[in-house]
């Protein structure tokens, strides 16, 4: 696909745009699901996308016509990861934030469910890095098989078996908790 490759720089620009566009809601949707709050989540976005400028050119010449969103998912990943390495080295005051984090909705008005989706979204966190990650890209970013193991750096048949896993653990989670929450209120 040499012919598809940008000749100029304001070429190169206008394809990074493009992918830019069309990939900056994904981008920014897997980080806030990888680390909880939206500062951070655009802070990755944005590193995300600086370091995939830097290395758009090649991406395109080694990517032979493939879509490009699972390698800026690949970016984000690693991103996350340093950030919470990053962070687990220098802790945060996060005590005042904890309270804010776990304080329940009280609201009259919530939607029926809210507590349901809660349930699921806090069965999520406790799943291992790597098949939270793939549920967030399957079901959040709607990224297909193939495009994960792309972003995961595994084979479509190794993907495949760890959302498989990961959506059997998920069930045993929510299961247990449903169930432990009915004890208690019984």
């Amino acid at each position: 696909m040499v012919d598809e490759l940008p000749q100029t720089k304001a070429d190169l620009d206008a394809r990074f745009t493009e992918l830019y566009r069309a990939h900056l809601r994904d981008v920014y949707s897997y980080s806030y699901y990888r680390v909880g709050n939206h500062h951070d989540a655009e802070d990755l976005t944005e590193q995300t996308f600086l370091q995939a400028y830097r290395h758009f050119e090649r991406a395109l010449r080694e990517s032979d016509g493939r879509p490009l969103r699972p390698w800026l998912i690949r970016i984000a990943h690693n991103l996350a990861a340093n950030f919470y390495r990053d962070r687990s080295r220098k802790p945060q005051s996060a005590i005042e934030d904890a309270g804010m984090i776990s304080t329940p909705h009280t609201t009259e008005s919530l939607v029926e469910g809210r507590e349901e989706l809660k349930t699921i979204l806090d069965s999520v966190q406790q799943l291992p890095d790597d098949r939270r990650e793939a549920l967030i890209m399957r079901f959040a970013l709607g990224m297909d098989n193939r495009e994960i193991a792309r972003a995961l750096g595994r084979t479509d048949g190794a993907t495949k078996v760890l959302l498989h896993r990961a959506v059997r653990q998920l069930e045993g989670i929510v299961s247990q908790t449903v169930a432990e929450d009915a004890e208690e209120d019984r």
